[in-house]
């Protein structure tokens, strides 16, 4: 023992590791910090999560065109828990996202963004957009049709910006289509821009929490007043404040582990969410489902008429970044107790219901596409002609199980082609596939003449 102290105390001594984190740990903070204070520390421990586990991923995972798909594939099936790495991972995401959701509406219903923690709420701001940003690129990265036309939908929709759309659109994919240069580009906003942005940024709302304290429990009458607060703060903290470790701490430490749990439980027993088909140039979506967190939007922008959607996206987004930043300079001072602030706990709530109510809406649409949907069984295709079975692989493989149902499998978005034979002659079947329609891609040009035979054969079999 006297032997270990004597390293600790010549490491100690050499790297200032005492004098550097014991006033961190030690620092007061006012004693009715309890629950309700837990979930910033929970986003800090899933971000520190999603960094090992990504570190993992990365040493498996091959960021070229010819190899992603393959690559994922080896990880969900043969690497040694590479699917719960992969499930751990992506529930982390969406723990991250959820507790930094939490975290700052605890923040904005109790008015802690006030003076002198304005830094604080735009810290936090600018944390919530670069963890969506994280989503959104990570999905890319799974190179699969699903993930690869939401991001081309994106791009789409980046370029409606005026005057500065397009450019900010190569900015995304890497030039004017997307390809392996694309997944390169994503993997280097999702593996080093972003999370040194996110370092960057955690470390300075780290040092304004220490700098300016952890604010108070509100109390209904007790006024935020930027001429005396900081005294008063001061004052309160050498009468009735508590060291952060271990008073506060603790907290922090059971519900972030209780976090951690949480996602690997679910790793373990739901899995990642699973790989739908390679990419494939003939297989063009115009309106791919994006993972939940994203969700909202897409159903925002769905749901919209057609003729303001493209004021909305830009307007939405400026409009909505614009008020979370000025919102700490357009009321710092006052009352900071939910009791006296009803209209900040209603808009809450409504903000909260509405992006569920999107969330649901995108989850039940018929306007999305299934891509979960299965492979038709022998019972569904029903017939022993190999032509037809061949045609009914194809009908799959293409994509069109995504939006058409056959015999009770597949989307909603198309018709459901289960007895299209019985009202559509082969002819007229040949020209929507030509064709297309609506939002149905032409496949005139995409298809070999063999691949439309065998479609054409399993279609005219739906009887």
């Amino acid at each position: 023992m006297k032997f270990l102290k004597k390293i600790w105390h010549w490491v100690d001594d050499r790297s200032g590791l005492t004098e550097i984190f014991l006033p961190l740990i030690k620092h007061p903070v006012p004693p009715g910090s309890k629950w309700s204070y837990v979930f910033g520390s929970a986003t800090l421990f899933c971000f520190i999560l999603q960094v090992i586990t990504g570190v993992a991923l990365a040493l498996l995972y091959q960021p070229s065109s010819s190899g992603a798909y393959q690559s994922l594939e080896f990880i969900t099936n043969k690497a040694a828990f590479g699917n719960v790495l992969r499930g751990i991972h992506y529930f982390g995401a969406s723990g991250m996202i959820i507790m930094v959701g939490v975290h700052m509406i605890r923040v904005y219903i109790t008015a802690a963004y006030k003076y002198p923690r304005e830094m604080g709420w735009i810290s936090g701001v600018i944390l919530l957009f670069l963890t969506i940003a994280m989503g959104f690129t990570g999905q890319l990265l799974r190179w699969d049709s699903n993930g690869v036309w939401s991001s081309v939908v994106a791009a789409e929709q980046l370029g409606r910006v005026p005057v500065i759309g397009r450019p900010l659109a190569r900015l995304l994919l890497g030039g004017d289509t997307i390809g392996g240069h694309s997944l390169s580009r994503f993997f280097a906003y999702h593996v080093f821009i972003i999370p040194a942005f996110i370092f960057l940024v955690v470390g300075y709302h780290l040092m304004l929490v220490i700098r300016n304290g952890i604010s108070e429990p509100p109390k209904a009458g007790r006024l935020v007043d930027p001429k005396t607060y900081r005294q008063w703060y001061k004052d309160m903290l050498k009468k009735v404040g508590v060291p952060f470790w271990p008073y506060a701490a603790w907290r922090d430490i059971i519900f972030g582990t209780a976090t951690i749990a949480v996602i690997i439980l679910l790793a373990v027993f739901a899995g990642p969410p699973k790989l739908t088909q390679a990419p494939d140039p003939s297989m063009v979506y115009s309106q791919p489902k994006p993972d939940w967190y994203m969700l909202s939007i897409f159903s925002l922008f769905a749901l919209m008429p057609a003729r303001i959607e493209s004021y909305m996206i830009v307007i939405g987004p400026l409009l909505t970044i614009f008020l979370l930043l000025a919102l700490p300079f357009a009321s710092n001072k006052g009352e900071r107790s939910p009791l006296r602030r009803p209209w900040a706990v209603f808009g809450s709530v409504c903000v909260v219901v509405f992006v569920l109510s999107l969330f649901l809406a995108g989850e039940r649409s018929a306007w999305s596409p299934s891509f979960n949907a299965k492979p038709l069984t022998a019972a569904q295709i029903n017939s022993a002609d190999t032509t037809v079975i061949s045609g009914a692989a194809l009908f799959y493989k293409k994509g069109c199980l995504y939006c058409h149902k056959i015999n009770g499998q597949g989307g909603l978005k198309g018709p459901d082609l289960s007895h299209v034979a019985l009202r559509l002659s082969a002819g007229q079947m040949t020209t929507r596939i030509i064709n297309g329609g609506d939002q149905m891609p032409a496949y005139g040009g995409i298809m070999s003449n063999g691949d439309m035979h065998k479609i054409l054969a399993f279609l005219d079999s739906r009887r």
